[in-house]
């Protein structure tokens, strides 16, 4: 054991192992600095398993803090790492103790560096070590890149149903075949090194597929020509591969016939050699050492080193590793590194060469200023692409620009050379394109090179840098043919370097393993990674958070309506999103996920023999399907079975002729409207079937069409993903199917709440494991000023969530670098007893904490250190294991790397912890509109729409309807009637014997009619409120209040009968009234003490058809009615065109005349006596009544033919019907508007172009107030 140094104190390398007491008492370096370590050289490669470090004897001289580098050679060191950073060792304390560290990963090594990174800042570096470990044995083999072994198997074929081949390898090659075996019939295995990255070709297949036009089966690693140990293992039964290379394991499953690998005479290791032509190759040879070489149990190498006949030996195989003595170095920071070193100036011409590696895309390689004034030359990377200019002032006398991707990590070799006033650039052994202008550039050369950077002390003439430095690394620096020493660069003897590692390249690539979540691709610069998420459904720093929300009730709260949408039940598990529809009704959410096959499904001919069987695709995985389905309360699928002399299910204890296919691949003989286990359906249960012996309506095997049809709803056989249908192959037999989406409803997770009502009251779960990625994301609500909403411990790490203060959430976490703490403080107080939003995420690049929609705290991962989150207790919620600190309040909908906590069932067997968390409308009251009340359920809230004119999930639907001439709505004020479930009626109760202290009314209406009577609210024989539109077009609102008084308001703002929407608020509290017409206010007015308001007998919308003894201006005006469309019609709490339209039995409404529903937005500006009705469906997937038999769609060809000419003479007749009586109509209304010219026509378009001229209009309305 020999020791070594950087340098030493006492000028000569003094012994230090541990507990040395003599002479100096260990090493000190002559200055303490973060250049110096401590070498020690084992004499042989041996295992290292442990390391020891004390202080120097009797002195103030230790180090705190150290790091390692290995080495088999003295050259080309590489640093110890764990959790793939490099790894920085606690040192001592003082001088005299000792501290031992065993290591994670034992070394092979022959030498050994202590580099020194901290010490006693009162003293300076001391260190005394000892290294311990054990022999370690190995047969090497050489490979010079022209040889190979050939292990010839015994026999001619060599047939394996299972292969074992290890190794270990290290080459400064990027290419290379390191062994390869076939067979005549197409088998094949191939490990290769492709850029540095190993590629394994594997097949059974008995093709003719060669190796050359072939993809990998696996490819693995990355950076392997760094002229380091790296081991390999292939292990294969049958078609099933492990593929392991250093720690990476990849599995994947070959292609072929047969579970055989068969190779033919030989492997041959190192290179293929060509068959009849001796030292030629198939593709390039391996160039390195192969180390412990084992196929199937036989070690190669040694049977080659004792020269036994199945190994056969082409070109000069060596048995003992010849090491290159290169010196790479590893430019470390992207501002301050460089490398100085001299060359010979005043030459006529200029010849530079070295090699680079580097992941970033722009850096400054070389620039030396030029002698005799001919200017600076620079060489960088700008953008992946090398660029050579030679600069003179602020001229630029020529540029070369070759190469692209230069930042892929590989070596890549530069060459400039200048001579006789030509300049040529060569990258990887090929010359670029020479500058255009650079035939008559004269170059002289400088003495002074800088590489990668420049010193901060130089002007821009002696070194220009315009972009940054470069981050990478590089070897063979060659500077006028002659080859620069960097050892002594080290040592001080030759040049200058700031912040280099020399005789180390510390290249790491931080795509490997991939950190990008979700299919995210991976890219990156010397510092960091970058994950592009397009076309992944995720997004984040690491593509770990879903795009979409977890179930259709998330997009119901956020106020969506019903539509497609994409859910991902798991977040950022690993499941995908899957295309659903969200049917959101006024009661219930809805998601319906359709299959492949919607349409009913003629089936003949199929027998047991031959069965008729048909899959159903989901669009999505079955996992994905399970986790919608396991996430609802309640599940079902509709399925019919029509028939013709088909049999569904037989006997319940006869094999069934009918089954179908669930979610566990099992068959299921039951039907919908039937539980499992019983061979029945629907009709079965209720003693309904046609044929009472049989429990099928179907299983009678009548000659008539019948059908069963019910819903399946035991969640757990669903979906449906196959039917298959055997009794259709008889005489007249015929049978049709169809199966339903799946639908669902009652998210389980959304919901999930429980209330903490004891601060030492804790749910606990099993330990959080999310070592790369964690997200936390829940709701809670609380009036405490304090609280832990959970955490989770490990040896050292942690992670915690609380309420800190009552506007302050904090985010804590350790992964082994010491706390980090996010913060979040809210303008507003979080304990208001409202529902507040929390999200957490920790993962490789940041940490993130988000409250409801303030602004998101980050902060970055740092990239070297500790990185994986290990924690090893129980989950704690609502509380801490300490029992301080505790959460009073609710928590709801716990997500932990979007997987459900199912807080409800454990609160069940908890003290101190209540299932649900009442107080929803509270928080989400407001998303229930226009009137609509939010009602409180169990598992969130609903919005009643019964005192609303409108209708929907969220009261924001219009109701609205088309009147025709004559058409009258009236409503009757009496006793409330029951048209809403769980409110209480008196809610909207208008009682006959009380007169209503204020009147709220507000409607829209389009309309071109003019004039018209809109709405007339009747009191007694004399007193009603009637709103009119006068025949110029202007609004009154009239009030008679007595034979005598009247009251008449005129607003004429413009001819409101103008196919526009209109809308208008009529306001009464007490006696002050106002009037808004589109959300102006047109109008404000006090009636006299002495006015008295009568009790509201009725109201009608259009045409008052009683006969109540109208005035000549609202007789007038109700001739005709309302002709238009009119929506949103409330008056206080009734709504009588809903009441109308959706509750006809059951309320006091009487409709004369034609009302059809419609949307008034399809009117505007349209012709209003053409409207056209549209009827919408909130279900995509459209329903037939199945429970008749669709005789259309399974009769014969014939009957078809037959039905559709009866349907088309039909359609004939309608038609011709329809035109005589528009003929006729149209003939009458010509003929009254010739005789009657002041009467009102019927035909609104030529009404509203020849009547209504606004410059000429004469008020027909005589008593208004003018205000």
């Amino acid at each position: 054991m020999a020791f070594s140094s950087s340098s030493d104190l006492t000028g000569i390398h003094s012994p230090a192992q541990l507990n040395w007491r003599v002479g100096t008492g260990g090493w000190s370096p002559a200055d303490s600095n973060a250049q110096q370590w401590l070498q020690m050289d084992l004499g042989n490669r041996v295992e290292i398993t442990a390391v020891a470090t004390q202080g120097r004897y009797g002195s103030s001289d230790w180090v705190t803090s150290y790091s390692l580098m290995f080495s088999d050679t003295g050259r080309n060191w590489k640093q110890y790492k764990q959790e793939d950073s490099i790894w920085t060792f606690a040192g001592n304390m003082n001088a005299d103790s000792v501290v031992h560290h065993k290591l994670l990963h034992s070394v092979r090594a022959r030498f050994v560096r202590f580099v020194p990174l901290e010490w006693n800042p009162s003293g300076k570096i001391g260190m005394r070590v000892e290294v311990y470990g054990c022999s370690y044995k190995s047969d090497v083999a050489d490979f010079d890149g022209r040889s190979s072994l050939l292990y010839r198997f015994n026999q001619k074929l060599m047939s394996t149903l299972k292969d074992v081949i290890s190794l270990k390898f290290k080459s400064m090659q990027g290419d290379g075949v390191l062994f390869h075996g076939e067979g005549q019939r197409g088998d094949h295995i191939t490990l290769e090194l492709q850029k540095g990255r190993l590629a394994l070709h594997l097949s059974l297949d008995d093709s003719k597929a060669r190796l050359s036009n072939s993809l990998p089966s696996a490819t693995l690693g990355s950076l392997l020509d760094d002229q380091h140990w790296h081991s390999v293992l292939i292990e294969r039964v049958g078609k099933q591969v492990n593929f392991t290379v250093d720690k990476h394991t990849q599995h994947f499953r070959t292609k072929g016939e047969t579970d055989a690998l068969d190779i033919d005479y030989e492997l041959s290791f190192g290179g293929i050699p060509v068959p009849g032509k001796p030292g030629t190759f198939l593709k390039k040879n391996f160039h390195g050492c192969i180390e412990n070489l084992y196929y199937n149990g036989v070690n190669i190498i040694d049977l080659a080193k004792r020269r036994k006949h199945q190994i056969y030996t082409v070109g000069n195989v060596t048995f003992s590793c010849s090491e290159p003595q290169i010196v790479p170095i590893t430019f470390v920071n992207s501002s301050g590194s460089y490398l100085l070193l001299p060359g010979t100036p005043q030459i006529d011409g200029l010849s530079v060469s070295f090699q680079f590696r580097t992941w970033n895309k722009d850096g400054l390689l070389l620039s030396t200023e030029l002698s005799e004034g001919s200017g600076t030359l620079l060489l960088s990377l700008e953008g992946g692409i090398l660029r050579l200019v030679i600069q003179k002032m602020t001229e630029r006398v020529a540029e070369i620009l070759t190469g692209s991707n230069l930042n892929d990590g590989l070596w890549h070799s530069v060459s400039i050379n200048a001579r006789r006033n030509r300049i040529t650039l060569t990258l990887d052994n090929e010359a670029a394109p020479p500058a255009p202008d650079s035939t008559w550039v004269q170059i002289y050369s400088g003495n002074s090179y800088y590489f990668g950077g420049c010193p901060d002390n130089l002007t821009d003439s002696q070194c220009l840098n315009p972009i940054k430095a470069f981050q990478g690394c590089m070897r063979l620096i060659f500077i006028d043919n002659q080859p620069k020493d960097l050892i002594s660069v080290q040592q001080g003897s030759l040049g200058n370097f700031s912040d280099l590692h020399i005789d180390l390249c510390s290249i790491k690539d931080r795509c490997l393993p991939n950190y990008c979540e979700h299919g995210g691709s991976c890219s990156q610069s010397w510092t960091t990674f970058y994950c592009n998420c397009s076309d992944t459904s995720y997004a984040g720093a690491t593509c770990h958070n879903s795009i979409y929300e977890q179930s259709c009730e998330v997009y119901r709260h956020q106020g969506n309506t019903a539509g497609f949408f994409y859910i991902d039940s798991d977040g950022s598990g690993p499941l995908g999103p899957l295309h659903v529809y969200c049917n959101i009704t006024e009661d219930k959410i809805w998601t319906s996920v359709q299959h492949n096959n919607p349409e009913l499904t003629r089936v003949r001919g199929a027998n047991s023999e031959n069965p008729y069987a048909m899959a159903l695709d989901y669009g999505g995985s079955m996992e994905q399907l399970e986790a919608v389905i396991d996430g609802s309360e309640h599940c079902e699928q509709e399925v019919a079975y029509h028939c013709r002399r088909s049999r569904l299910l037989n006997t319940p204890d006869g094999t069934p002729f009918t089954w179908w296919i669930g979610r566990s691949n099992e068959r299921h003989p039951y039907w919908g409207g039937s539980p499992p286990g019983v061979q029945q359906c629907e009709c079965g249960l209720d003693e309904s079937c046609l044929d009472i012996r049989h429990f099928c309506n179907c299983d009678a095997d009548k000659d008539e069409w019948t059908n069963d049809t019910g819903f399946l709803s035991f969640k757990d056989h669903l979906p449906v993903t196959q039917i298959v249908i055997t009794d259709t192959d008889r005489s007249n037999s015929e049978a049709a199917w169809r199966i339903g989406p799946l639908r669902c409803y009652g998210d389980r997770r959304f919901w999930n709440a429980v209330s903490f009502y004891t601060e030492a009251s804790y749910l606990h779960f099993p330990t959080f494991h999310a070592e790369f990625s964690a997200d936390i994301s829940f709701f809670f609500k609380t009036t405490a000023l304090s609280g832990v909403f959970l955490e989770n411990l490990g040896i050292k790490d942690f992670i915690r969530l609380e309420i800190s203060s009552p506007s302050e959430i904090t985010f804590a976490i350790d992964v082994g670098n010491g706390p980090v703490e996010l913060v979040v403080q809210s303008p507003s107080l979080l304990n208001d007893n409202q529902w507040h939003y929390v999200r957490a995420e920790r993962n490789l690049k940041e940490t993130s904490l988000q409250v409801d929609n303030l602004p998101r705290s980050t902060r970055e991962t740092s990239e070297e250190g500790h990185f994986r989150l290990q924690l090893n207790s129980q989950l704690f919620v609502g509380g801490t294991s300490s029992r301080q600190k505790g959460f009073l309040g609710c928590i709801r909908s716990l997500h932990l790397n979007g997987q459900k906590l199912d807080l409800e069932e454990r609160a069940k067997v908890t003290s101190g912890v209540r299932p649900g968390c009442p107080g929803h409308c509270s928080s989400y009251g407001s998303i229930c509109h226009n009137g609509g009340k939010c009602v409180e359920k169990h598992s969130g809230y609903l919005c009643d729409c019964t005192n609303s004119p409108y209708e929907g999930p969220f009261c924001k639907k219009e109701v609205s309807a088309v009147f025709e001439a004559g058409t009258s709505v009236t409503y009757m004020f009496q006793e409330p009637y029951p048209v809403t479930k769980n409110v209480s009626l008196s809610s909207s109760a208008i009682y006959t014997d009380s007169a209503p202290s204020k009147e709220s009314i507000t409607f829209s209406f389009v309309t071109a009619q003019a004039p018209s009577l809109l709405l007339f609210v009747n009191s007694s024989s004399q007193d009603f409120l009637a709103v009119l539109l006068c025949k110029n077009g202007s609004l009154q609102v009239r009030y008679q209040l007595s034979k005598e008084e009247s009251h008449i308001f005129t607003i004429d703002a413009e001819n409101f009968a103008n196919r526009r929407m209109h809308h208008l608020k009529i306001n009464r509290e007490g006696r002050e009234l106002t009037i808004q017409m589109d959300q102006q206010l047109r109008l404000s007015y006090n009636f006299s003490p002495e006015v008295e308001f009568k009790v509201i007998r009725s109201l009608t919308l259009g045409k008052v058809t009683e006969n109540l003894g109208l005035d000549t201006e609202v007789a007038k005006a109700n001739a005709l009615g309302f002709v238009g469309c009119m929506t949103s019609v409330q008056y206080n709490h009734i709504a009588p065109l809903k009441a109308a339209l959706r509750h006809a039995t059951v309320a006091p409404v009487t409709v004369h005349g034609t009302l059809t529903e419609s949307s008034c937005g399809f009117m505007v500006d349209s012709d209003v006596n053409a409207v056209t009705t549209v009827h919408s469906s909130s279900d995509p997937f459209g329903k037939t009544d199945e429970r008749e038999p669709l005789t259309n769609a399974v009769r014969s060809d014939s009957a078809v033919i037959g039905g559709v000419i009866a349907v088309v003479i039909f359609i004939i007749f309608c038609i011709i019907g329809i035109m005589t009586r528009f003929l006729y109509q149209h003939k009458q209304s010509h003929r009254t508007n010739q005789m009657k010219e002041k009467e009102y026509p019927e035909n609104l378009d030529s009404s509203f172009r020849n009547e209504i001229d606004l410059q000429n209009t004469v008020s027909e309305c005589k008593r208004e107030y003018f205000i």
